[in-house]
């Protein structure tokens, strides 16, 4: 998508602190973090939210959802850390390109807020 920031980001047109890089996945440092270790994974290909999904995408999320544990080791949050998606404007998503947020290096409550 032409005007879509994480995949201007994914195509290398805009530059990121990258910590996770494959053929189908990018993971890059926040550029406004809420967490001492605030990390952003995407996967390349453009898929607005998790409403965009199908069955045809389960293999996506789960690869995706399997370098969650290998990141967060890289990064030395391993033994704490928070996993969220947002979907959707009232869900608190802004930037309209399916990510994780992957949140370490402090401690977490419940409720979040």
């Amino acid at each position: 998508m032409a005007d879509c920031i994480f995949c201007k980001i994914g195509n290398k047109e805009i530059p990121s602190t990258v910590v996770y890089e494959d053929d189908d996945f990018l993971a890059f440092r926040d550029i406004n973090p809420v967490a001492p270790t605030h990390v952003l994974l995407i996967p390349k290909k453009h898929y607005s939210s998790l409403l965009d999904l199908s069955e045809d995408d389960a293999d996506l999320m789960g690869r995706m959802m399997t370098l969650v544990p290998k990141i967060v080791k890289q990064l030395g949050i391993d033994e704490g850390f928070r996993v969220v998606i947002n979907t959707g404007a009232k869900g608190g998503q802004t930037v309209f390109h399916l990510h994780i947020h992957l949140l370490g290096g402090r401690v977490f409550n419940w409720p979040p807020g």
